[in-house]
């Protein structure tokens, strides 16, 4: 089975992920930002990663705008963000960014990346620290809002290789 991996990312949490299931699935590899929707023909299955930003998923437009062109073939999608990977953040990830339609056709994983304030370009950064200021300001904060504070100061890495593993069973088609 001849399959693509495809991602966008901004600060290499998901470009790691990416390159993981790629060599593991001995796939090609390549960032969305440079890539064909005419090429997906060549394939039988396609990844796509994206970074989680406030619930949307990084470059997601190139799976949606080509559904028709992955119709028949084996398609997952996996959203790399800070949080852990708690059940109903899942839900609400696939929920927000797939219709029920969209669901029935893309697979959708989960995979813990991290967060590096340094690697971020000037916009993100902006957006960023006003997320701070509100959660510095915020009286009782959970342990998630904690952590992220944390981070501004410490970069966080929770990419895990083994965290690949159910994506990589439902590409090679194992339940």
């Amino acid at each position: 089975m001849k399959t693509l991996v495809l991602y966008r990312s901004k600060s290499g949490f998901v470009k790691k992920y990416a390159e993981w299931l790629a060599e593991e699935l001995h796939a090609d590899l390549a960032d969305a930002k440079t890539f064909s929707g005419n090429r997906f023909a060549d394939y039988d299955a396609v990844v796509f990663g994206g970074g989680l930003y406030v619930s949307g998923i990084y470059g997601l437009g190139i799976i949606k705008r080509n559904l028709k062109r992955l119709q028949g073939k084996r398609v997952a999608v996996f959203a790399s963000g800070a949080s852990p990977p708690r059940p109903e953040t899942v839900v609400k990830v696939r929920n927000h960014n797939f219709s029920a339609e969209q669901q029935a056709q893309v697979a959708f994983f989960y995979m813990r990346g991290g967060f590096d304030y340094g690697k971020l370009k000037p916009v993100d950064k902006v957006l960023m620290r006003l997320l701070k200021w509100r959660l510095m300001f915020k009286r009782e904060k959970t342990p998630d809002e904690r952590g992220m504070l944390l981070a501004y100061r410490k970069p966080q890495d929770f990419t895990r290789r083994e965290n690949i593993r159910p994506l990589v069973k439902y590409i090679r088609g194992i339940h």
